[in-house]
């Protein structure tokens, strides 16, 4: 049973770093959700985002599928249908395509390369690539204020994690569903990998959140982005900031979608606590939806990543990146 609505905190990111570092810092310690307002990316991209993105999903399932998860390679790019991605090991009830930062197709790395584009709607690719640009612009701005109110010297992500970081995003399109404990949810109960998400959800609403005080709405507020930290922020603060679980159904009756952008460390990355001083909450490990604890984890950022997604579509992983390694 849900407890409260909008019960998340709102923070303005319009000013200086310094301005909402206190802010940010108490939503993470608190929640680690918020919104954020105030961050300058313009509606009309936004609703051209939105636009194309249902322009595309509306098309035959044939012609989506000529853009298929299995042409991007290791690059991890591509369309995927209902059903087609695990959450905890049962497949979600939505369709998605995966993007992320267009690069070179000489990049050997798994999930870097040249994004794999739909000849309809044409317009997709720049519609896409300019949002990359300007919402990652606001989450190495969220990180900074993030950074001064852990108490750590100005430009500390992006010195030492997010440089180069990694960016992932995703159109997802979730069809109406009724949903109970035995049927599938649009995603499953989960946390997300890296340092900081930011989503753009629609009017469907349909995001769930596990709270302090149990799992509660985070509805759609106009001109938001819904932040959340996610398990590298989790180990690097020692369980100060948690990656909070969260899920999506989609009982509005209507087709729902939703656009999140993962701002990751780089690949080769060693991400490593940080000291705050004080004592640290205990390791939550038995309590989280995979059993899984993020402070045990040794080598790159990239290492971790690589065996998480493997969970995420098992065969796909097998036939592309175990088998070409």
């Amino acid at each position: 049973m849900l407890v409260g609505v909008a019960e998340l905190p709102v923070i303005d990111v319009s000013g200086p770093p310094a301005t909402f570092a206190v802010d940010i810092d108490r939503a993470c310690r608190d929640d680690g959700f918020f919104y954020v307002v105030g961050h300058g990316v313009d509606e009309g991209l936004i609703g051209s985002l939105r636009e194309l993105a249902a322009e595309f999903f509306a098309l035959p399932q044939s012609e989506k599928a000529r853009i298929s998860m299995s042409l991007g390679g290791r690059a991890w790019r591509g369309w995927f249908p209902v059903g087609g991605e695990l959450t905890s090991g049962r497949p979600d009830l939505k369709e998605g395509v995966y993007l992320g930062s267009e690069l070179e197709a000489g990049d050997a790395r798994p999930l870097h390369g040249p994004n794999v584009w739909p000849e309809r709607p044409a317009e997709l690719r720049a519609i896409v690539l300019e949002y990359l640009d300007r919402v990652t612009a606001v989450g190495q701005h969220v990180l900074e204020g993030m950074g001064l109110g852990l108490g750590l010297e100005p430009g500390w992500f992006q010195a030492r994690l997010t440089m180069d970081p990694l960016i992932l995003f995703r159109l997802f399109h979730y069809p109406p569903a009724e949903v109970d404990e035995m049927a599938p949810w649009g995603v499953g109960e989960h946390t997300d990998y890296g340092l900081l998400t930011l989503l753009l959800q629609d009017d469907a609403g349909g995001l769930e959140v596990r709270s302090r005080h149990g799992w509660t709405d985070a509805p759609p507020i106009p001109g938001s982005f819904v932040c959340n930290i996610g398990d590298m922020l989790d180990r690097m603060t020692g369980g100060r900031y948690r990656s909070t679980p969260h899920r999506a159904v989609n009982r509005s009756g209507r087709d729902r979608y939703s656009f999140p952008l993962f701002l990751d460390p780089g690949w080769d990355a060693s991400v490593a606590p940080i000291a705050l001083g004080g004592p640290a909450p205990p390791d939550d490990a038995t309590s989280r939806w995979d059993g899984a604890s993020v402070h045990d984890l040794e080598g790159t950022y990239g290492e971790y990543l690589l065996g998480k997604v493997s969970k995420v579509f098992p065969e796909l992983f097998t036939e592309v990146v175990r088998d070409d390694r």
